[in-house]
């Protein structure tokens, strides 16, 4: 399996892709926020994404978006081919996803909304901590993305303070919240060698 940065050459993948995130949320009854080809396409454009590809199939898919003006990255859209689960790609994606988040965006926190324990686990080992929404980017179009979930009226209901999914922030070193400098360690991606990402 190999897993890269994004580039046209992985445009090919993108209907596929899509699909899959949407029979997924249909499986789960979970709410992925539904994307078009457009936008996912200029998120594979522009190395805004990482894809895992295997003998010509893809393998898995995420991408990196950005808010309030850079402050706040999210790791969002991960998903796995059915064909290719229960092998450990998923941890590989995020684990590459979030060195490029890092990559590009050093001093900003990173975050992400989730229903799915696998995934909070995988955070969980990068460094991120469960923390209350208002510790989120407030930038409206955020929050504009939760209107494709099946949840969204849970949401507001609670005005966007909690949901049912679980949200997690990674805070680097040189940034505070609530005036307490973060204790989290340096993403444990980085004492792994590359090779790690390519099995």
């Amino acid at each position: 399996m190999e897993i890269e940065i994004s580039s046209s050459i992985h445009l090919m993948y993108v209907s596929e892709i899509q699909q899959e995130m949407y029979d997924s949320a249909q499986r789960r009854g979970t709410g992925i926020a539904k994307r078009s080809i457009e936008y996912l396409s200029k998120k594979i454009s522009e190395g805004n994404a990482v894809v895992a590809t295997e003998n010509g199939e893809w393998v898995g898919f995420c991408y990196i978006e950005t808010w309030s003006h850079g402050q706040f990255v999210a790791n969002s859209g991960l998903i796995v081919s059915p064909k290719f689960r229960e092998r450990g790609a998923a941890t590989l994606i995020k684990n590459r996803v979030f060195q490029l988040s890092r990559d590009k965006y050093p001093t900003a926190k990173v975050f992400g909304l989730t229903t799915g324990l696998a995934v909070m686990k995988i955070n969980s080992d990068l460094g991120y901590k469960p923390v209350i929404y208002s510790e989120l980017t407030q930038d409206e179009e955020f929050w504009n993305g939760c209107k494709n979930c099946v949840n969204y009226e849970i949401l507001m209901k609670k005005e966007r303070k909690n949901c049912l999914c679980t949200a997690m922030l990674f805070v680097p070193d040189n940034n505070k919240v609530n005036g307490v400098v973060s204790d989290q360690p340096e993403n444990q991606y980085r004492n792994e060698q590359e090779s790690n990402l390519s099995v």
